[in-house]
């Protein structure tokens, strides 16, 4: 079990690497395509960035599934990378998904679900 103190010490340094590569990504998105990733899969529009992540979603599962700890790794962090440049591209800042997080932490998912307006 982590203390509250190294608990602490490390979401302060996960959140310092998402922002991070936040700011890399929304940097890059205006880019030459020809030498950045980020402004490439830009420029093939949302519909391009959704499919990348759906892929990285369905890889993540497939290393999960056959117990693949390293390949899980990997793939997480392909996840994570392109759902940043999802956000990025449909303007909604870390910070929006993060507050959402803390608004949730503590609450049953069964009564958050409950809680939500219907679509």
């Amino acid at each position: 079990m982590i203390d509250a103190h190294s608990r602490e010490r490390l979401m302060d340094a996960m959140r310092s690497t998402l922002f991070d590569l936040e700011k890399t990504i929304r940097q890059r998105r205006t880019a030459d395509p020809s030498q950045s990733y980020v402004a490439k899969l830009t420029a093939r529009g949302r519909g391009k960035i959704a499919q990348k992540v759906g892929e990285e979603a369905v890889e993540t599962v497939i290393a999960a599934m056959a117990s693949d700890r390293e390949g899980a790794i990997g793939e997480s962090a392909d996840l994570l990378f392109h759902l940043l440049v999802l956000l990025a591209d449909m303007d909604v800042p870390l910070d929006a998904v993060l507050d959402e997080l803390d608004r949730r932490e503590g609450v049953s998912g069964i009564a958050e679900k409950a809680a939500r307006q219907p679509d």
